[in-house]
């Protein structure tokens, strides 16, 4: 029976962006390094010297058409967050973020790993893209289908959130279900009892990734309710850095930040994203999952919802996306 899933607000995301810019900006803040992000050239609309004159308008109504409809929003931003395994070369977790700072609120999708895409002129889940071309084709590929451009990115190594975890001395976490997955030509070993238990930064990084038992039982939605898990357990993670006891490990919080995060956005851009989330506060951030629906081997999505959670949310452009901008594989 195929499995319909519904967009939810989660608070744990709230605490999460903004712990995430907050530390970013504390950071940046102290060499005074804000600096609001300037969009890539193939996604900026053109400059004065480019926009079309009223006589142009008559005469090619069709590029002034086409010139309104790549119009962008002030203070408009895209960027895409993944969690990657270095170790088996794939994304495993993509988020991708709408900052919209000129009407104050941040709005991140996630993206399940086995979305139906066309890569390469082939059917595979969207995780191949980054097996197949890195954060560039992972980021192309979901700007393809979403039908707006991905303006920024960001990739953690999961290897830093093991270290995160380990930092911040472990975390206490309930374990949702009973796992028991061994896969010896990746060396993994998931063995846990459903309840609550204290995690390792290793341990954390097993239950985070758990899909299903070896005997195929386990979550039943697959990628679904592995995502209901990490961010579960993200929210314990984000209320456990910002305690008070962890303000004296704020320099390896920096160092495990430098060693396993990559970006295109700088040390100031990401400042300034950060005090734009502060001042806006956590009511006006929110998080859902991609309108879709399970059909074996694929998770499809739904255009029509799709179509207008892009307008609402995600889209950098004044004017609204229509169907034809968008491109999600059937």
């Amino acid at each position: 029976m195929a499995h319909k899933t519904r967009r939810r607000r989660r608070s744990w995301s709230r605490i999460l962006l903004l712990a995430v810019f907050a530390a970013a900006a504390l950071y940046a803040g102290y060499f005074c390094l804000f600096r609001p992000p300037e969009v890539p050239a193939d996604t900026a609309q053109p400059d004065a010297a480019e926009t079309i004159s009223d006589q142009e308008t008559v005469q090619d109504p069709e590029a002034a058409a086409r010139a309104a409809h790549l119009e962008r929003k002030k203070y408009f931003y895209t960027i895409l967050v993944s969690g990657v395994d270095d170790h088996n070369g794939g994304s495993d977790t993509n988020i991708l973020v709408a900052v919209d700072a000129e009407n104050n609120y941040i709005y991140g999708v996630s993206i399940p790993r086995d979305t139906k895409a066309v890569i390469n002129g082939k059917n595979h889940k969207i995780n191949y893209a980054y097996n197949a071309g890195g954060t560039a084709l992972l980021a192309e590929t979901i700007s393809q289908q979403l039908g707006i451009p991905v303006d920024f990115t960001v990739t953690v190594d999961l290897d830093g959130f093991e270290a995160l975890v380990d930092a911040i001395g472990g975390v206490d976490f309930d374990v949702p279900i009973s796992m028991d997955y061994d896969d010896p030509y990746q060396d993994l070993h998931i063995h846990f009892s459903a309840g609550m238990q204290h995690l390792t930064g290793e341990e954390a990084l097993k239950v985070v990734r758990f899909r299903h038992n070896n005997d195929g039982s386990g979550y039943g939605s697959e990628d679904i309710g592995r995502m209901q898990t990490q961010q579960n357990f993200l929210k314990a993670v984000a209320q456990q850095t910002l305690t008070l006891s962890n303000l004296d490990k704020i320099d390896e919080f920096v160092k495990i930040f430098q060693t396993y995060v990559d970006t295109d956005l700088t040390l100031g851009n990401l400042a300034w994203l950060g005090k734009e989330a502060i001042s806006m506060g956590a009511e006006n951030i929110s998080f859902s999952t991609l309108p879709n629906e399970w059909r074996s081997p694929y998770i499809y999505l739904d255009p029509d919802a799709v179509l207008e959670l892009v307008n609402q949310y995600l889209s950098p452009y004044v004017e609204d996306r229509t169907a034809e901008d968008l491109d999600i594989p059937s």
